[in-house]
């Protein structure tokens, strides 16, 4: 996204909805994995200072810079045992599914304000910011290692299948990974990918972005 700020492709406005967009998305989206975590009985995010709403505790040094400069990234896994949880299955379960879940729940939230008009000359930030959470949810969705996807996916399973899951991924997940950025990229994999992302964003505002 500074690229093509630099590049003039994106105006100053823009940028800062981005910036602000995408601070409050993945801060919101790890704040919900720990807080989780920790109602679940694994205190291990807590000792790691990531049971809060500060941006910076979340901020990775090679994830999110390239969030800022490429507007593609990922912020600090959040650390989780899951052998502390007091139901490891379901636990495991709602822990991954609420990353996601928190940025619906947030776009919802601001989709009231969009449906009321009441923003004046912020609207286009607030649906700019309306739509990243609805592509961060999206996205973590895929069920591809480490995205949230794959841990409910696991979970969901029956508990062979979901061995026999973790253990294929544990051996090809990053060339899998690799794979599907690679057909994201590549644009026909990332129009398919928006096609739900839109759906989304339509439900939630009531109109298209």
């Amino acid at each position: 996204m500074l690229i093509e700020f630099l590049q003039s492709r994106v105006s100053a406005g823009q940028f800062l909805a981005w910036i602000i967009g995408a601070a409050v998305a993945i801060t919101v989206h790890e704040y919900a994995h720990a807080r989780r975590a920790l109602a679940a009985g694994d205190k291990t995010a807590l000792a790691a200072g990531r049971v809060t709403l500060n941006p910076l505790s979340h901020y990775d040094p090679i994830g999110t810079t390239l969030l800022i400069v490429a507007g593609f990234g990922w912020a600090k896994p959040v650390p989780v045992n899951p052998r502390n949880f007091r139901r490891p299955r379901t636990d495991a379960l709602w822990v991954a599914l609420w990353g996601p879940l928190s940025n619906v729940l947030l776009a919802a939230f601001l989709a009231i304000f969009l449906r009321l008009d009441v923003l004046g000359r912020y609207t286009e930030a607030v649906k700019f910011i309306v739509l990243i959470n609805c592509v961060l949810a999206v996205f973590n969705l895929i069920p591809i290692p480490p995205l949230d996807g794959s841990h409910i996916l696991s979970a969901l399973l029956p508990a062979d299948m979901a061995r026999r899951f973790d253990y294929f991924y544990a051996r090809h997940g990053q060339l899998v990974m690799i794979a599907v950025l690679f057909l994201l990229f590549s644009g026909f994999g990332w129009k398919v990918l928006m096609i739900p992302i839109y759906g989304l964003y339509w439900v939630l505002t009531g109109s298209l972005f």
